[in-house]
């Protein structure tokens, strides 16, 4: 009697969406910038998470900052932390040299964001929420950790502009 082995199943070929064409913006600010940070903010497809801790940071910011918009809050504190030039890595002959950059808006809106929930996220001790309405509102004032990471960006492009011929 033959071995019937089972078939093996097809893998089913799923087609994602460029998620910056298909991006609405969020409901409670009707902005695409909170949209992209919920979805810089989300784990695991937990968007509902994400969507929560950002409220409520916007609204511990809202109550920290009286005097401002939770809104003009968060887009201060990304201005302040994107960045304007930044280092790539260039291999030429047998060496590799630090070679300064310009970085493009989209890039830099999204290193902003990524830096800031970074940095919102090694913070230890506080809910999510807490630590990134700290970081936006210290980022709003040109102080905090991520405001030092642009600075450090900088001044590595600039300690290593000597290679800014390679950049091609």
């Amino acid at each position: 009697m033959p071995i019937v082995r089972p078939k093996k199943k097809e893998k089913t070929k799923i087609k994602f969406r460029s998620t910056e064409r298909f991006l609405r913006p969020d409901a409670r600010f009707n902005n695409m910038v909170c949209t992209k940070v919920i979805n810089l903010i989300m784990w695991d497809g937990k968007k509902s998470v994400a969507e929560t801790i950002f409220n409520d940071a916007m609204d511990i910011i809202a109550k920290k900052v009286p005097e401002t918009e939770p809104l003009d809050v968060l887009l201060t504190a990304l201005n302040n932390v994107k960045p304007l030039v930044e280092v790539r890595s260039r291999r030429v002959g047998g060496a590799t040299y630090q070679v300064p950059i310009e970085v493009n808006r989209k890039r830099a809106q999204t290193l902003a964001i990524r830096t800031i929930v970074g940095v919102a996220r090694g913070k230890s001790g506080k809910p999510m929420s807490h630590r990134l309405a700290e970081e936006l509102i210290s980022a709003s004032r040109r102080e905090g950790a991520s405001v030092t990471w642009r600075e450090n960006t900088h001044k590595m492009a600039e300690a290593n502009k000597l290679f800014a011929h390679y950049a091609w």
